[in-house]
């Protein structure tokens, strides 16, 4: 039984992932934090560029020569939603496509959509220089403010509506997205994300929205 849908939208940090986002997980491994980074930039007083700066720099006050060999072998390590693989795989099947769109690092990003076969991915960036060791800038690709502009232009890619597009997410930075879609599933939020939901789930295995999508199992 085919969907009704052709684009599933994915939020990562939190919700593909069983960490509160990829650039706190480097923190972890690093033995690092920047919550005071984290709090002026969610009471809006610092901007999303200023809080990869202040991120990159406590990373790099530890590790001067952070390059990309270092952060791939963080970022196998990072925990993991079960049911991915099955979840994309059966959405395919049935004909849509699965993107990743997130405020998370791309390298992330990229290494779980060449794992489990995503179709596309918008996230931000890690300047390196020609030996792949941070510069201490972040590029900013996708506007924690407004994801839907990449939902946006993810249904022009693959030429759908609205009304055939879902997005998935676990906090507020995905109520835009949800706002540009057909349906929405708020999966491992608080109330405020769910309440802006068509659907909430709380679950360990994201296959579990599976029923939702396909067989509109509300």
């Amino acid at each position: 039984m085919l969907s009704k849908y052709d684009l599933v939208c994915f939020d990562m940090d939190g919700t593909l992932t069983r960490t509160r986002s990829t650039w706190s997980w480097i923190h972890q491994c690093l033995g690092t934090e920047d919550e005071e980074g984290y709090q002026l930039f969610v009471n809006g007083k610092i901007t999303e560029q200023e809080f990869m700066r202040m991120d990159i720099a406590v990373w790099k006050s530890v590790k001067p020569d952070l390059c990309r060999k270092d952060l791939i072998r963080i970022f196998q390590t990072i925990p993991l939603i079960e049911g991915i693989q099955e979840t994309v795989a059966t959405l395919q099947e049935a004909g849509m496509k699965c993107v990743i769109i997130s405020g998370g690092i791309d390298l992330a990003a990229n290494m779980l959509a060449n794992e489990f076969g995503f179709d596309a991915v918008a996230a931000d960036s890690l300047e390196m220089d020609a030996d792949g060791v941070l510069t201490g800038e972040g590029v900013k690709v996708v506007d924690l403010q407004d994801k839907s502009v990449w939902v946006r232009k993810f249904m022009e890619e693959y030429g759908t509506t609205p009304e055939r597009t879902v997005s998935i997410g676990n906090s507020f930075t995905d109520i835009p997205m949800f706002k540009s879609s057909g349906f929405s599933i708020a999966i491992n939020a608080d109330e405020y994300t769910e309440a802006a939901a068509t659907v909430k789930l709380k679950t360990d295995n994201i296959a579990d929205i599976l029923d939702l999508i396909i067989f509109d199992k509300e």
